[in-house]
């Protein structure tokens, strides 16, 4: 792992967003919240939480960070379920790994959850969108 132990302790902040692509009729017994396994999003809204706390024991080399908050946000499009993860920390590290994995593991877990009615589904445009603290500063793309 690199030394972190010299840097200062800041506010970090990050924000990944994925895309689960799917068919409209796939979207909609997500939205009607018929899926034979239960509530999709409620379900993968958890998971994407869980697993940014789980990031370290994931990600070879990745600090464990005593993470201040995790939110996950899904929204039903027109292509299927729009995600973001944003993630927040006091520490001497950023936590863009978190956000990124609490994005693909919700991604994931909506997969996993509907994939008896559509194993077309794509799960594409995984990124970090945003990223605040640290010697680097602000990074923004949307």
């Amino acid at each position: 792992m690199v030394d972190v132990g010299a840097k200062p302790v800041t506010d970090r902040a990050a924000t990944a967003r994925v895309l689960v692509r799917m068919l409209p009729a796939t979207r909609d017994l997500i939205a009607a919240g018929t899926a034979k396994k239960g509530d999709v999003l409620g379900t993968a809204r958890l998971a994407g939480i869980m697993a940014a706390k789980r990031t370290a024991d994931l990600i070879p080399l990745c600090h464990p960070l005593p993470l201040s908050s995790v939110s996950v946000e899904l929204e039903l499009v027109e292509t299927g379920v729009a995600i973001a993860a944003h993630v927040k920390t006091s520490g001497r590290t950023g936590v863009e790994m978190e956000a990124l994995t609490a994005a693909s593991v919700t991604a994931l877990t909506i997969y996993d959850m509907v994939k008896a009615v559509d194993r077309g589904m794509v799960i594409d445009e995984l990124r970090l969108v945003a990223k605040s603290g640290g010697a680097s500063g602000e990074f923004r793309q949307d």
